[in-house]
């Protein structure tokens, strides 16, 4: 059953909270929700930061993103396909239960799993064997030289715990599938999940049992989803929420400029692009019947043409972004400064249209979510209106994340708007789940418009083995040319981050949009 929140009702709970928080009580009001508890259900941005706070890695991120030990204390290359790491002593998890090398196995073999989304990061482990308790040796197909950066959002779940909740499975979110890992959790992590009502609020309390030293003092987190940009701001600035993500940019003067409120902003890693469906013989929801005009360059290049960049950038984002020519961010590793955008040229988009036998242009359904990105719905309805004034008539529809990533995931979209902030901090994980042929195992998983080139994959192949510096880079930026010469993808803009804070609350604010709660600390 879909859910839908009333203004009233959201107002409602937002001063319940506000009246029973105490002194170490943050309250967050965010555009989305995660849609899941279950930590390899869905790879995305919000999720992974939600979950982050429950459930740990074996490697994990310290504030600056570099690497730091979690549930492994160590690891090595024993040869130059095995990892071996050496695991963390006296964890537990929520339950009471010690974590071991079985609960590791057990992870490990889940994100592999079908409806998993999590398939890209450990695509290239061959296998994962139990050593003794604590020590593990992960053993890839391939020399993996960047392993440990791989699998550093692959969260550990209670081989146990899973088994008795029949959660050995991971919830499908393709398929609507969902099991007790959907609302219910067990981690390792310094908050555990003490309520959760989907798309109206989850509380998460601090770990009794936690094994590290939490920085912060906050010992409650409530999390409430407030789609509503008004509604969000008003409940930032009436006190009613102590943080909210995002700020929209067109009020980031009245958020800044108050007495009880600030601004944190900074640029993402983010990249933000639209894709386009290149497998279908005929395009879904289209004018066109019989063929797929998205199979020929001259019109993925009409498309890129007609976009203009710049306006986006001024209008819709309001500065507030870094515009892109390939779906890598700067401060990701492989970001290639010469790669330089294609013109906005509307005369040039329509002579293409025409050659490819489209003078009039055609008609087609764009796919758009309306509350996972900065302004994406409004990215959206700018990019539609540069498409009408080629001949392309665009119908729009702009849905909840929570219909649209199902819908997309299915590949069930001609046309569509994607954003992508690589887990490891390198072009080689935007390389193999976007820019690869998709091959059911984890490559190209979020290729969900099919664009495929051999070349492409081949050189990601060579970027992931490739331990030689200036072999790999030069690898990862032929890929990412020769992607940009096919236009296999419509590049737009790194999006910058604006969280509206509380005065009386410090926070880290991540490059890779996480926001973790052990380092939140309420002033008095």
């Amino acid at each position: 059953m879909k859910y839908t929140m009333s203004k009233t009702l959201l107002v409602s709970l937002l001063a319940a909270a506000y009246v029973s928080a105490g002194a170490q009580t943050v309250r967050i009001g965010a555009q989305g929700d995660a849609l899941s508890m279950d930590p390899h259900s869905f790879n995305e941005t919000v999720q992974l930061s939600v979950t982050g706070n429950v459930y740990e890695p074996l490697a994990g991120r310290n504030k600056d993103l570099s690497l730091r030990p979690v549930l492994a204390t160590q690891w090595e290359q024993t040869s130059p396909t095995v990892w071996r790491f050496t695991l963390r002593k006296g964890v537990k998890f929520h339950d009471g239960t010690p974590f071991t090398a079985d609960d590791v196995v057990f992870s490990m073999m889940r994100t592999q799993l079908e409806g998993s989304d999590m398939k890209s990061y450990t695509n290239p482990i061959k296998e994962t064997r139990k050593v003794d308790d604590y020590t593990v040796d992960i053993e890839t197909k391939d020399p993996a030289p960047i392993l440990p950066s791989m699998i550093s959002q692959v969260y550990i779940m209670s081989k146990a715990w899973s088994e008795a909740n029949n959660a050995v499975n991971p919830v499908d979110r393709r398929k609507g599938i969902e099991n007790t890992a959907s609302f219910k959790a067990n981690g390792t992590g310094p908050y555990r999940v003490g309520e959760r009502q989907p798309n109206v609020r989850t509380v998460f309390n601090r770990s009794t049992n936690y094994w590290d030293k939490i920085e912060g003092n906050v010992q409650e987190v409530v999390y409430t989803p407030v789609a509503n940009d008004a509604t969000r701001v008003a409940a930032l600035l009436s006190g009613q929420v102590d943080v909210i993500d995002p700020v929209p940019v067109q009020d980031l003067d009245r958020v800044a400029n108050t007495g009880s409120t600030r601004v944190v902003s900074g640029p993402e890693l983010r990249a933000i692009f639209m894709g386009m469906d290149q497998k279908r013989d005929e395009l879904l929801n289209s004018s066109v019947k019989g063929k797929n005009p998205f199979k020929d360059k001259r019109v993925r290049q009409a498309f890129y043409q007609a976009i203009d960049i710049d306006g986006l950038h001024k209008q819709v984002m309001r500065g507030a972004s870094g515009n892109l020519a390939t779906l890598i961010g700067k401060g990701v590793n492989g970001y290639p400064d010469d790669i330089k955008r294609l013109p906005y040229d509307p005369a040039a988009a329509k002579k293409l249209l025409t050659e490819a036998g489209y003078p009039d242009g055609f008609s087609l359904t764009l796919n758009c979510s309306n509350d996972r990105y900065i302004n994406d719905s409004r990215i959206c309805q700018a990019v539609s209106a540069n498409l009408a004034k080629i001949g392309v008539k665009v119908q729009l529809n702009a849905e909840t994340k929570g219909t649209y990533f199902p819908r997309i995931m299915r590949h069930e979209t001609a046309f569509y708007i994607l954003g992508w902030t690589p887990s490891t901090y390198d072009a080689h994980n935007p390389l193999l789940a976007l820019m690869n042929c998709n091959d059911g195992k984890g490559a190209g998983a979020f290729n969900y418009g099919n664009y495929c080139n051999p070349k492409v994959d081949a050189l990601t192949h060579q970027v992931q083995s490739e331990t030689d510096t200036t072999k790999r880079n030069q690898a990862i930026h032929e890929a990412l040319q020769t992607v940009a010469d096919d236009v296999g993808y419509l590049p737009l803009h790194q999006q910058y981050m604006n969280w509206g804070v509380s005065k009386n609350l410090e926070l880290v604010q991540m490059a890779d949009g996480f926001m973790p709660f052990k380092w939140m600390t309420l002033k008095k």
